[in-house]
């Protein structure tokens, strides 16, 4: 049985082509494990606060010197870095915002980036710790990233795949629904994403 997160970051609801490309990807993971427990950490409705001065001093502080503001602070990061320990399967809807991540994204990966959680450090430097794992991303823009002149302004894929990778998570297939802003690519682009889904 595998344990699978999808997390979703666009607000745009029903209309949203990231949410329509990370549901298929589900959709193809549970025709292939049909008994796949689905967890969704929807991002929008449960935004992540953005990190603050109390955040980061909490972060730094021994447990055992917490404060009661900070052992809340602290459950609510651990529990999100649980989903993550927890999972086997993580699906990221990831639509290109201004040349990177949602927001929601960003603040969600400032709070799961953890040393001592996600990675470690030992005397070779930083170690992963969330090992074998599989990453989906279904990345959607209105350009085409993955190739010609634009594919240098693409920080989002690369971005989540430099943070999972520091956290020992290496298998990553991306799924693109590109140039939905463009005239005759935009009307097949996203069916041809969702038909070229293949689930390891």
């Amino acid at each position: 049985m595998k344990n699978i997160l999808h997390i979703i970051t666009s607000p745009r609801k029903e209309i949203s082509a990231s949410r329509k490309l990370g549901k298929a990807i589900i959709g193809k993971i549970q025709e292939k494990y049909p008994d796949a427990i689905i967890k969704d950490r929807d991002l929008t409705t449960s935004p992540t606060p953005l990190l603050d001065e109390a955040h980061i001093n909490t972060f730094f502080t021994p447990a055992e010197s917490h404060s009661s503001e900070q052992q809340s602070i602290n459950k609510y990061s651990e529990d999100l870095i649980s989903e993550l320990k927890e999972a086997d399967i993580i699906v990221i809807d990831s639509p290109m915002y201004n040349f990177s991540v949602p927001a929601t994204l960003r603040a969600y990966l400032d709070f799961t980036s953890r040393a001592g959680y996600t990675f470690k450090y030992d005397e070779n430097g930083p170690k992963g710790l969330l090992n074998d794992k599989k990453l989906y991303i279904a990345f959607t823009s209105g350009n085409i990233y993955s190739e010609g002149p634009y594919q240098i302004y693409d920080s989002n894929v690369p971005y989540i795949k430099n943070v999972f990778g520091f956290y020992g998570v290496s298998d990553v297939s991306v799924f693109r629904a590109e140039g939905l802003a463009i005239p005759g690519i935009m009307e097949t682009s996203l069916d041809k994403a969702i038909e070229g889904i293949a689930i390891d």
